[in-house]
């Protein structure tokens, strides 16, 4: 969140006034189409960042996150982030003040939206309702923060690599976020780099803190949830997601997120 939506131009998000009520935690919501890209932002607050349908996707130097319906991401006040849309959503932007922000997560990560918390999340993003008063927000914004305190961290975080843009980690990573079904192995890597089998998976575990295999699978089951949130069918979404069947993807799928890929595809 920190722009407007794109019907205003996509300007910055003119949080002045909100900010001047003095809340502690303050909120506001924004329609994105398909395929909108919110530019490179920061803001001086906890952000917690959610939509209640569709999947989102935020990006900070520190890696990238998939949001779905069920879940939010969270970010450190100061972290410059982008946001892409793959398809049209709704985003609820709730701004922590950082003297708020201790009982709260002290790294950027996803974390899960109970129904408590969801609905926190809606009633802190319609403030300009009349008939919402001041003290109810101080109390709705003390109730969210203790809510989020408790909600455990999901494993929708994708480390990027670290070191400048054109490093070769980078053009590894980006080569299969743009492509998550590419199977180039490692070794394969390694020569197009001309450096050694070792000395490629050494730099990459330096560079993105876990291993090559598990960054991609990562990847590709991240990148999966869009292809599922469309209404892809669940054997062409393995495919695409370089699985070799459904019955492969599914396993790897329900290992990682606790359900399997059908479950997720009929919550969408």
């Amino acid at each position: 969140m920190g722009f407007s939506s794109p019907e205003d131009g996509s300007h910055v998000l003119d949080l002045s006034a909100e900010q001047a009520c003095g809340q502690p935690v303050f909120g506001v919501a924004v329609r994105y189409p398909a395929g909108h890209v919110v530019p490179l932002h920061k803001h001086p607050h906890g952000h917690l960042i959610y939509a209640d349908r569709g999947l989102l996707r935020v990006e900070a130097e520190s890696g990238q996150w998939l949001v779905p319906p069920t879940a939010a991401v969270w970010l450190r006040a100061g972290v410059a982030h982008r946001l892409v849309v793959p398809v049209a959503l709704q985003a609820h932007g709730l701004f922590v003040r950082e003297d708020v922000c201790d009982r709260l997560p002290a790294t950027d990560c996803v974390v899960h939206v109970s129904g408590l918390l969801r609905e926190l999340i809606m009633a802190l993003t319609r403030a300009d309702d009349p008939a919402t008063s001041s003290r109810r927000m101080r109390l709705l914004g003390a109730l969210l923060v203790e809510d989020l305190h408790t909600q455990p961290v999901l494993p929708l975080h994708l480390p990027w690599p670290t070191g400048s843009a054109d490093s070769p980690m980078q053009r590894v990573c980006q080569a299969l976020l743009d492509n998550p079904g590419d199977t180039t192995t490692a070794a394969e890597w390694a020569g197009r780099l001309a450096i050694g089998d070792k000395t490629f998976h050494r730099h990459f575990l330096q560079s993105t803190g876990m291993t090559f295999g598990k960054w991609r699978q990562q990847l590709r089951l991240m990148s999966s949830l869009t292809l599922l949130m469309q209404g892809i069918p669940i054997t062409q979404v393995a495919l695409a997601s370089g699985y070799d069947s459904h019955s492969a993807y599914t396993t790897a799928f329900s290992k990682q997120f606790g359900q399997p890929p059908s479950a997720f595809a009929a919550n969408r």
